[in-house]
């Protein structure tokens, strides 16, 4: 099987290259070359950039799109394979552009292991595979700690407020639990997507999910450690195939995207699926997926299992230890989605009724709102945004 499927990748690629060749530049548009701060400059904020080390070492390229104005600091986390990009693409009616224009502090973070966070003060990722030994734990345990001081002591504020999509929860729920005192610099927690429970994906998200010992089986029997990074062979593939017009959107989004995150074609064009292609996704630990599919194998929101050994001396326990969400006091809003294929609305209610400070619930009123479409969405602008103003307003008030 999986002699054919490199054969597959290969003929694909060099057809693809092919094709490419035959393309002028002209066809491409001038967002796919841009990074986070080409981006943010192009639609009139152009970012300070930070680059902060967290306590185990990682240094984090940290955006800041002052704004124009004197509102409080929003700090927006990205998901899984993500980057500072996804919040950008949109342009001018990306949410971060949108929310600096009303002069709004808007600061983007990059959690560790994805394009602009391959580094360590110590470990090289090319050559150090204990660079990707992290998961969203350790996301949620370092790097936003270093994140939310480094927004606190430049701006002077007293907590800020947080809008995460997809993992970009899950790392904040890990922070309340695991750094309780935490809780009070965030003013409220914006949950687009929110993850943590994955007990009812589903299809195909729930039959991945039960072949989770024999993919975890064969990502250590080949050695993998990053996922889908811009260096890797599948990264460099998924780059350069859905870049391409027409048979990248029709392999890409409806070949592999919507089958896992819900079908919404009319949100994600195929315009804009040429310029996306490029950024997503951004890279990041194999481990960090193992450990989502672990939760929803197990049954359980706990931290990574490395097996009973390894756990006793990790843990001392044979088993990794549950978060414990009822320390996760600071405010939740959580928005969901009826047609999101990884983040079910009954795992959300699940979530919901382990949080102790559930301020907001909303079921998207986009009937085919996808996991992706919160920060890609054509119009999220007009379903989404007014929604959010809602806590925005609630907790920062003029």
């Amino acid at each position: 099987m999986w002699t054919s499927l490199s054969l597959w990748l290969t003929v694909t690629v060099i057809c693809t290259t092919q094709q490419i060749g035959y393309i002028s530049a002209e066809e491409f548009p001038e967002d796919a070359a841009l990074d986070s701060i080409g981006l943010a400059t192009k639609y009139g904020h152009p970012p300070i950039q930070y680059n902060v080390a967290t306590e185990d070492g990682y240094i984090l390229a940290v955006y800041r799109l002052p704004g124009k104005g004197k509102r409080p600091p929003i700090l927006c986390t990205h998901g899984l394979m993500d980057s500072t990009d996804t919040f950008l693409i949109r342009g001018y009616t990306s949410l971060p552009i949108t929310l600096a224009d009303r002069g709004y502090d808007v600061w983007l973070a990059n959690t560790r292991g994805n394009r602009y966070t391959r580094r360590h003060q110590h470990l090289d990722p090319d050559t150090d595979p204990a660079f990707w030994n992290f998961t969203f734990h350790e996301m949620g345990v370092y790097d936003l700690p270093a994140i939310i001081d480094l927004v606190l002591n430049e701006t002077g504020a007293n907590n800020l407020t947080a809008i995460g999509h997809s993992q970009g929860n899950t790392i904040y729920y890990v922070l309340g639990s695991e750094k309780p005192e935490y809780n009070s610099k965030i003013n409220v927690l914006i949950s687009l997507a929110p993850m943590a429970y994955v007990h009812n994906t589903p299809l195909p998200v729930a039959t991945i999910i039960k072949l989770t010992p024999i993919i975890t089986t064969l990502v250590k029997d080949l050695g993998l450690h990053e996922l889908l990074g811009d260096t890797t062979a599948l990264g460099r593939i998924a780059h350069t195939l859905c870049s391409v017009p027409v048979i990248g959107y029709t392999i890409c989004a409806y070949g592999l995207l919507y089958p896992l995150v819900g079908s919404d074609p009319t949100e994600l064009e195929p315009e804009f699926f040429q310029n996306l292609a490029p950024h997503y996704p951004g890279g990041s630990s194999i481990v960090s997926l193992l450990h989502y599919l672990q939760v929803g194998y197990r049954k359980t929101f706990a931290q990574y299992d490395h097996g009973s050994e390894i756990n006793q001396k990790m843990y001392n326990s044979s088993e990794p230890p549950v978060y414990q969400l009822a320390r996760v006091t600071m405010p939740i809003a959580l928005y969901t989605a009826a047609n999101d294929g990884f983040s079910s609305l009954a795992d959300v209610q699940l979530l919901r009724g382990q949080l102790p400070n559930v301020v907001y619930y909303l079921l998207s009123p986009r009937l085919i709102c996808n996991h992706v479409d919160y920060v890609w969405g054509q119009t999220v602008s007009y379903y989404l945004y007014p929604f959010i103003d809602i806590m925005l307003d609630r907790y920062n008030p003029l």
